[in-house]
């Protein structure tokens, strides 16, 4: 099944010079990994904050977007310029998982939208990432496969968000378009669970 995973190298050959002039300034991958995360805990808190105000849910797609760009920025800066270390996968590995929730739980709060269903949802897509994860912990790839990977959530909760910014919430819809976006989470964690057993017991093998 194609996902937006599948746009990333075109995303990052139009990113790569941004990348080149981040580390000529003397940034570090790192850097912008911790950027990333201030600002999704930044924008998270403002929709806590006022969860009725539309501009927040409005705004969310464009630091969504902005979130994916660095986190391009800092695998780039990582893989093609020296920067890549155990501490800087771990704290990418942290850092994405920390960002799903600091933006999107506060979403619970948005009246039209089921918390229950936001929280599940939101749980979901960490345990989708954990497990892609946990491949190099039994000597197999990191997975990203799945009908929900973490660019793919990214569109969804923006959607969301958006539609919710223009006074369109509603339990009757936001309530199926959740349950759905769990489905595929968890469809997600299987198939990414299953390649990993699958591909560590042929490498095993």
């Amino acid at each position: 099944m194609a996902t937006i995973y599948d746009l990333k190298p075109r995303f990052q050959a139009l990113l790569r010079p941004v990348s080149d002039a981040l580390v000529r300034a003397g940034l570090k991958a790192n850097d912008v990994t911790l950027g990333a995360l201030l600002l999704s805990a930044a924008h998270g808190a403002w929709i806590a904050l006022i969860p009725t105000s539309r501009w927040p849910l409005l705004l969310l797609p464009v630091t969504l977007f902005v979130r994916m760009a660095m986190n391009a920025i800092d695998g780039m800066m990582a893989k093609e310029h020296g920067q890549a270390s155990p501490a800087g996968a771990v704290l990418n590995e942290l850092c994405d998982v920390l960002a799903d929730a600091a933006l999107y739980l506060p979403l619970a709060l948005v009246p039209g939208i089921s918390g229950t269903l936001v929280v599940l949802a939101v749980t979901a897509g960490i345990i989708a990432e954990m497990a892609g994860a946990l491949g190099p912990l039994v000597g197999a790839p990191r997975q990203y496969e799945g009908p929900c990977g973490k660019s793919d959530r990214a569109a969804a909760f923006g959607l969301l968000a958006f539609l919710s910014g223009l006074g369109l919430a509603s339990l009757k819809w936001t309530s199926p378009y959740l349950a759905g976006l769990l489905v595929l989470s968890l469809l997600t964690i299987y198939r990414r669970a299953r390649t990993v057993v699958a591909q560590a017991k042929g490498r095993g093998a």
